[in-house]
């Protein structure tokens, strides 16, 4: 049985981003690929469960590509995320799921061996709390991005609207890391104060907790908070921009501190975010990015 470093689990998807005063683009996405892209080229050994048409598998290549061992949870469809920017801030997205994979039930997901396993979910059609119990049941070190809880779709419109979750502390309790953004730590907390909000989260019985926003990243462990910048030139590549910090962050923390996690997950999105896509750059571009910015 192979052991990797890191999982990801939840959907394959298409996104249709719509920038503001930009053209459409239509390319495949989901916060796993945006993730597994991150942990791969930085080195580590990979693994994604997607759940998915499986006539569509082929979108799984660029992963496979780099090492990433990719098992895909058949689905009747693969899920469509239409993303659109009407303002010029990029943290206000109207985000409408044209379609969904579905629930993803422990009896899914095969035996694995993983250091860490990563939920990290699009939007709340994917995971419940089974599946994470389970989860903790065959001993992962796990962490969630509460976008997979807050992002909850209207029925009838499809539309991702923000709202607070019953279940949460229960959720964030039974992780040992989890990530926000700065709408989702206040769906949940009632503030948009980065710091505020990681303390509250604290409270509810997780001892890692990470925040992002538009200018940069907090992370708040041991009862000591840390803050590091972004140093991007632009934000043609906002799309994934929370998925790759994160990752980037686990990644560094199998071997590293939580402030040298920091300052690594801040260069390697800032790189991200200046190109459309999942992160393509190398070890050594985000050292040199240190060096310059950091």
């Amino acid at each position: 049985m192979n052991r990797y470093d890191i999982t990801f689990i939840g959907h394959m998807c298409y996104d249709e981003v719509l920038p503001f005063g930009g053209e459409p683009i239509i390319a495949p996405g989901s916060a796993v690929l945006c993730g597994a892209m991150v942990t791969a080229r930085v080195g580590k050994k990979t693994a994604a469960i997607v759940r998915m048409s499986l006539d569509e598998a082929r979108i799984n290549q660029p992963m496979r590509d780099l090492g990433v061992d990719v098992h895909v949870i058949p689905a009747p469809c693969t899920t469509y995320s239409r993303v659109i920017h009407e303002s010029e801030n990029v943290d206000e997205r109207k985000i409408t799921l044209i379609r969904t994979a579905g629930l993803i039930r422990i009896e899914d997901i095969p035996d694995f061996q993983s250091h860490m396993v990563h939920l990290c979910g699009i939007s709340d059609s994917e995971f419940d709390i089974a599946l994470i119990d389970g989860l903790r049941a065959r001993g992962y070190s796990l962490s969630t991005d509460m976008q997979s809880f807050v992002r909850q779709i209207t029925p009838i419109t499809h539309e991702i609207n923000f709202g607070d979750v019953a279940d949460k502390v229960e959720i964030i309790s039974k992780m040992d890391r989890v990530k926000l953004d700065v709408v989702e730590a206040r769906v949940l907390t009632g503030t948009d104060d980065l710091e505020k909000a990681a303390l509250i989260v604290e409270s509810w019985g997780c001892p890692e907790v990470v925040i992002t926003h538009s200018r940069g990243v907090l992370a708040r462990v041991d009862g000591q908070t840390y803050y590091e910048k972004f140093s991007n030139r632009s934000v043609v590549g906002r799309t994934g921009r929370g998925d790759t910090t994160f990752a980037a962050y686990l990644a560094w923390r199998l071997e590293h501190s939580v402030a040298e996690s920091l300052r690594f997950a801040a260069a390697l999105v800032s790189i991200k975010m200046e190109t459309y896509g999942p992160f393509q750059g190398s070890l050594e571009d985000v050292r040199e990015r240190i060096r310059e910015s950091h």
